[in-house]
């Protein structure tokens, strides 16, 4: 994604440069709201609707006016379906194991997918994959060093905006 904001900045089109302008806003927002979210669900295994909700009307409006500003309608339906088909497949998980995965995880895969719709569908397959392996290592490691046991409830946020980066960092 940085890459692509990069060549949108560096054009002579006023629109493609108004599109950087708005996707690197996005971006900016999703680190300050990584960090702040990551700190609270580490200590509190909550991920507040109060910084969810907001978050994700301003990435869709954000993302939404950067992909039409681009001249890619494909890529604001990429960003809406990105956002839907996450939002969805942790739906799933949180009903058919709701302890295990929480609905603030549901509702930050909507904000995830928006992201990650925005770059790709491989990136959202990616980012997702890299989700679990990284949260299913930190649960082994926690694990392994007796810190946790297997009834014990693990964060699972901070590895999805992990995920998310870096699946983001990575160009597409």
């Amino acid at each position: 994604m940085p890459v692509q904001i990069w060549g949108w900045l560096t054009t002579q089109s006023p629109m493609m440069v108004a599109a950087g302008i708005l996707a690197a806003c996005a971006v900016l927002l999703f680190v300050v709201n990584a960090v702040r979210l990551t700190a609270i669900d580490f200590r509190s295994h909550l991920l507040p609707n109060r910084i969810l909700w907001p978050w994700f009307l301003a990435a869709a409006v954000l993302l939404g006016a950067a992909a039409l500003l681009a001249g890619d309608p494909a890529m604001l339906l990429r960003t809406l379906l990105g956002g839907v088909i996450l939002f969805a497949g942790y739906m799933v998980l949180h009903l058919i194991a709701p302890a295990g995965m929480g609905l603030g995880d549901v509702k930050l895969a909507a904000v995830l997918g928006l992201y990650l719709g925005f770059v790709s569908y491989t990136h959202l397959l990616m980012a997702t994959a890299l989700a679990f392996i990284l949260g299913a290592l930190w649960s082994g490691a926690l694990l392994l060093t007796r810190k946790v046991t297997m009834r014990s409830s693990v964060a699972f946020g901070p590895f999805m905006l992990l995920g998310a980066a870096i699946s983001l960092a990575v160009a597409g």
